[in-house]
């Protein structure tokens, strides 16, 4: 209820702002013929630097109300109402606490301070922030000034107006889900409480029933309809300022519908599965039959068309897992698409994963088939080497495809995590990021086939054959070793950025974990252009260490297993799965899969298979052991979810009231 109150007050506030803003551009505009200026709006506030505040994090709204670019809009000073009630109270903190949020100087209107504080969730808000520190000393200057002259102008731009109308319309959204659990919760009693009395009146033979059932009926408990009329005065204020009065739009937006799953991905899934496998066997018989994976000093099909079937293969090996996971977390009753803020009406199902994988693979191997019937039939390398490089091309083309078409809101929000992962830690890290974030630090080997094959055909080395060109090149070389540090230090940057928003030092110890992880990266790196004794002791001992690092994160902190005080031994109090059994295999399956890296020290192969497909062995029980640690990682966030009792997402409110010494 004092959530609703806070938001009724923060609505006040901006209808005040968007209304005085439209009178005055209006009037603006009106002027503009003669004096060719921006209008601006004028109002008086106390002379303060500005500030910036740690707040709770904010969560990604609908994805079409996703960040827009910042146009240049008029500036304008803004008159407020004084008979609005403060909804919350800022008090100054210490700078290393404020690097948290980007607030407006506050303004003063017949005894109320306010200020506009928007959180750093984009680059321009967190160079704004990093732009305050260097400054700090400048505006104090420049605040003192003022103060002494006594009042100022405030200026408040079209564009703060913006994300504060997205946050409050989200709190909005939030405020309505919660409403809805909170009468959901109490039906769910009433009905478990006269369950109970039903089975005690056949057990007893007794009539209890209606005795007790008059005294709950009557209870404020049920008989309170605050619940239903702050769901109503939601519904009524949303369709008025956020749906345009169209009553039908704002239901959409507070209360979405699952969409439907359909019989026919599911045909479509055992049509494309049949054909893959069919395909596959095909594949894998003709290859034997030519002897392509046998070891050989020089094999041009190895060295191109190789990397990339073993590409897709880590690719849709990881998004089947991910399908697997999905099935399983629904199985458990994980509320992943609240864990990842999935819309619910434009989520991925398990059926929808499946499809994507069975359907690309069939496409992938299809390919790869013919051109190897291609190569069997006489044809060169020249005339057929364009034909996998035309396949990644498609798939390339299809992920960045404009129109509606193939699941584009998931393309175009995956696309978004990409560009927050690579542009860390400028965006403000989300689960969805960093989780994204540790599924390419086991795509390392799938990431390096990417740069090279991407070498390959840039440079029109597919032409003239010379696959050796990106291995002899210096800067590609280096480059090809750059990728193995990218997603740890992608990772490393987000736990600094959490550090930097949250300010707790966990995220400073998870740090050092991908470091060591870079560490042990570069000395294998070093081991393989140097191989001596002692750079493998070396590789050895990093290696040793950041497992060891590594494991304990993965047991203790993502799992929250071996608690010393459970009453499940090295495991934890509440368990979703039944069998414990499973923990304990999936925990040693987990140690076994780290230490895949006693690969590089044992040089271990199949035979007289090539080394390249060793190493895709190897890669795919890395993606294995990912895909097994994501249903532990989000089980323990379900978890703690449960028992911090968060069932909506917290979205911080833009309009704060400040104390006159602040």
């Amino acid at each position: 209820m004092e959530r609703g109150q806070s938001l009724r007050k923060q609505m006040d506030i901006l209808i005040e702002l968007k209304t005085a803003f439209k009178q005055q551009r209006a009037k603006g505009g009106a002027s503009a013929q003669d004096s060719k200026e921006e209008a601006s709006i004028s109002c008086t506030f106390s002379s303060e630097e500005d500030s910036v505040k740690d707040k709770t994090e904010l969560e990604q709204l609908q994805e079409r109300d996703e960040l827009e670019k910042n146009d240049e809009v008029a500036y304008t000073e803004v008159p407020i109402s004084g008979e609005l009630v403060k909804p919350m109270r800022m008090k100054s903190e210490d700078i290393g606490k404020q690097l948290r949020s980007v607030s407006s100087r506050s303004f003063s209107c017949q005894g109320k301070n306010l200020k506009i504080n928007i959180p750093l969730t984009t680059p321009s808000r967190t160079f704004s922030a990093i732009s305050y520190l260097v400054w700090e000393d400048l505006v104090n200057q420049s605040s003192k000034k003022c103060t002494s002259e006594g009042m100022s102008k405030l200026h408040i731009n079209k564009t703060k107006l913006h994300h504060a109308d997205k946050m409050i319309r989200g709190a909005f959204v939030e405020l309505y889900k919660g409403l809805g659990y909170l009468k959901t919760y109490r039906n769910l009693n009433m009905l478990a409480f006269i369950k109970i009395l039903k089975k005690f009146d056949k057990a007893t033979e007794k009539q209890v029933l209606p005795i007790y059932l008059k005294v709950v009926e009557s209870s404020y408990f049920n008989s309170s309809d605050k619940v239903m009329n702050q769901a109503d005065e939601v519904e009524e204020l949303f369709t008025k300022h956020f749906a345009e009065e169209d009553r039908r739009k704002a239901m959409k937006y507070l209360k979405p519908h699952h969409r439907k799953e359909s019989h026919s991905v599911t045909f479509f899934i055992g049509l494309f599965t049949g054909c893959f496998i069919a395909l596959f066997a095909g594949y894998v018989i003709m290859a034997h039959i030519t002897g392509l994976y046998r070891r050989q000093p020089n094999s041009i099909y190895m060295e191109t068309a190789y990397p990339i079937l073993s590409m897709f293969s880590l690719l849709f090996l990881h998004f089947f897992l991910y399908g697997c996971n999905i099935f399983a977390w629904r199985k458990a009753r994980i509320n992943y698409s609240f864990i990842f803020e999935l819309s619910p009406t434009k989520e991925l199902k398990y059926r929808d994963v499946f499809f994507i994988c069975t359907t690309s693979m069939t496409v992938v191997v299809g390919v790869m088939f013919l051109h190897l019937f291609l190569l069997t039939k006489g044809y060169s390398y020249t005339q057929v080497q364009a034909i996998p490089g035309l396949l990644l091309l498609m798939f390339l083309l299809l992920l960045v495809c404009p129109f509606n078409i193939i699941y584009k809101s998931s393309r175009c929000r995956l696309l978004r995590v990409i560009r927050n992962i690579i542009l860390s830690p400028l965006y403000k890290v989300v689960m969805l990021d960093f989780f994204m974030a540790d599924q390419l630090c086991s795509q390392v080997p799938m990431l390096r086939n990417l740069e090279y094959v991407a070498c390959y055909y840039i440079t029109g080395s597919y032409k003239t054959q010379d696959y050796g060109y990106c291995m002899r090149a210096t800067h590609y070389r280096d480059l090809a070793y750059a990728v193995s540090f990218l997603p740890y230090y992608w990772r490393a940057m987000q736990c600094a950025r959490r550090w930097f928003d949250e300010g707790q030092t966990s995220h400073l110890v998870n740090l050092g974990k991908y470091v060591s992880a870079m560490l042990a990266a570069g000395t294998k790196v070093a081991y393989e252009k140097e191989k001596s004794v002692g750079w493998l002791c070396l590789v050895v001992v990093m290696s040793t260490f950041a497992t060891v690092y590594q494991l304990y994160w993965d047991f203790v902190k993502d799992w929250g297993l071996l608690q010393m005080n459970s009453k499940n031994p090295l495991l934890r109090n509440e368990l979703m799965l039944r069998r414990k059994i499973i923990y304990y295999f999936s925990m040693g399956l987990n140690l076994v899969l780290r230490l895949a890296w006693l690969q590089t020290v044992l040089h271990s192969s199949f035979g007289h298979v090539d080394y390249r497909v060793t190493g895709l062995f190897l890669a795919a029980l890395e993606v294995i052991r990912r895909g097994l640690w994501n249903f532990y990682r989000l089980e323990n966030e379900h978890l703690n979810n449960a028992g911090k009792f968060r069932a909506v997402k917290t979205v911080p409110l833009p309009f704060h009231e400040v104390d006159e010494e602040d």
